[in-house]
């Protein structure tokens, strides 16, 4: 799981030095439902049955998807017969502790925020943090869908790229939102405080991995790597 930072399934970071190499020399297509698929499959149900979420939300993700289904079909097709290889192919405990915190930034710390507020029945409390999430599960989705099915490399890198910008509007929104609301009380402080932490930080996080990872490094590394194994053909 890349946490909606980028390198789905590119990097490594468990299992002996073998199974690292194999994945060097060719690209090992996994399972679709993995752990990490099914947590956010949750988290689209109980959100999309919570009715926060907007229908605009829902008609991105549909347009989005039909819009890459195209694109992989006509403008990026893939090669069954000699899938693209990863961007990220070999161990990077660096570029895996980003997931990492990307992951806890963007999807524990809002589950918890999101779901806690559910909970005590404060909908109104937690209503603009839950587009961000229901969008990051989403990504998190299409980027499962993306590797499992053989997308060629530009589709499985449109898909972050794609779902970061839409968010970087949603996250917007959330820290407008915490920052509008009134801090009466210990408890409510406290909550208040939490959130606008929340939404700064995922601000901040997202915004350095569209404008600072995944526009200038990601993005054109695969490309370069799509486009000359095309050219050797």
């Amino acid at each position: 799981m890349s946490g909606g930072v980028g390198p789905t399934c590119d990097i490594a970071l468990a299992g002996d030095e073998s199974e690292s190499k194999a994945q060097s020399a060719a690209p090992r297509r996994r399972g679709f439902f993995t752990y990490h698929h099914l947590n956010s499959a949750a988290i689209v149900i109980v959100l999309s049955a919570s009715g926060m979420i907007a229908m605009e939300d829902v008609l991105f993700v549909l347009l989005s998807s039909l819009y890459l289904l195209f694109i992989s079909k006509f403008s990026f097709p893939s090669d069954p017969s000699d899938p693209d290889p990863p961007v990220f192919g070999e161990r990077n405990r660096i570029l895996g502790v980003y997931v990492l915190v990307g992951a806890a930034v963007g999807v524990f710390l809002p589950v918890a925020y999101v779901f806690g507020g559910i909970l005590e029945g404060d909908k109104e409390g937690i209503r603009a943090a839950a587009p961000h999430l229901f969008l990051l599960a989403c990504q998190i989705l299409a980027e499962g869908v993306s590797f499992a099915g053989g997308f060629s490399l530009p589709i499985r890198v449109f898909v972050p790229v794609l779902y970061n910008s839409r968010r970087m509007l949603s996250i917007w929104e959330w820290l407008r939102d915490e920052f509008s609301k009134s801090s009466d009380g210990g408890g409510r402080r406290s909550m208040v405080a939490f959130g606008r932490g929340l939404a700064a930080a995922n601000l901040g996080f997202w915004s350095f991995n569209l404008l600072g990872f995944l526009l200038p490094f990601y993005l054109p590394k695969a490309f370069r790597i799509y486009y000359s194994k095309n050219k050797t053909k």
